[in-house]
């Protein structure tokens, strides 16, 4: 494995970065690549725990799809997003899928390596749960969103938690690889009207569609559209 590439590709995200530099060597020296082809699951509701997973190329799916069928799509996460550490904290079997959108490339820390390593550095304990409390609170905001906001703001600003990483990266992406589907899944929408709300966007020169992605043209706008 090439560490020192891995390394600055995942330096570029707030977690990583702001880790301890003896922390950042040890999950690295732990790890261990994983390839994964198109709609490859890495692991699904249920499976045991794994470890902590970082997306170095490509994308990861996060979902979950209840007795009837129906999937919620969570969120779709790419370089340098670390996730995976909900099971350190309590052994338990995973609460949802991740399956790769298309060919990606992960760095896996085994549960076993992981434990062992916070068992002789207690310290660690703190940056893992800082990981964890970052979701916390945007899963909280997500909440309070899908009480109170309307459906076209809530629209705007998944796309831009989706630009910025989740809060992992300071440069925006410009272009999603985001099918519609997902979109609405995402926000617990129809089809129908994610459709509209986005050719809305469109129109306005907001964004731009085409097949399986979504270009953003101008963020300032497209937090206008998100009430930011």
């Amino acid at each position: 494995m090439d560490a020192a590439k891995w390394h600055a590709r995942l330096a570029s995200g707030h977690w990583f970065s702001h880790l301890p530099e003896a922390l950042q060597q040890s999950l690295l020296a732990a790890s261990r690549l994983r390839s994964l082809a198109a709609g490859q699951f890495l692991f699904k509701r249920g499976d045991p725990p794994c470890g902590l997973y970082a997306v170095l190329d490509g994308a990861v799916r996060i979902s979950a799809v209840n007795a009837q069928g129906k999937e919620a799509v969570l969120s779709l996460v790419e370089t340098p997003y670390w996730f995976g550490e909900i099971c350190l904290f309590d052994n338990l079997p995973r609460t949802h899928d991740a399956q790769a959108s298309g060919p990606c490339t992960l760095l896996q820390v085994p549960q076993a390596g992981m434990l062992d390593l916070l068992e002789k550095h207690p310290a660690y304990w703190r940056d893992v749960a800082l990981l964890m409390s970052h979701k916390l609170r945007l899963s909280l905001i997500n909440i309070e969103q899908m009480s109170l906001m309307p459906a076209s703001a809530r629209l705007a600003h998944r796309l831009l938690m989706i630009a910025q990483g989740y809060g992992e990266i300071d440069q925006a992406r410009r272009t999603l690889q985001l099918p519609q589907e997902d979109v609405a899944a995402m926000l617990g929408l129809s089809r129908q009207t994610t459709n509209s709300l986005l050719k809305a966007l469109e129109q306005q020169g907001i964004i731009g569609l085409s097949y399986g992605a979504i270009e953003l043209l101008d963020l300032k706008r497209l937090q206008h559209a998100a009430g930011l």
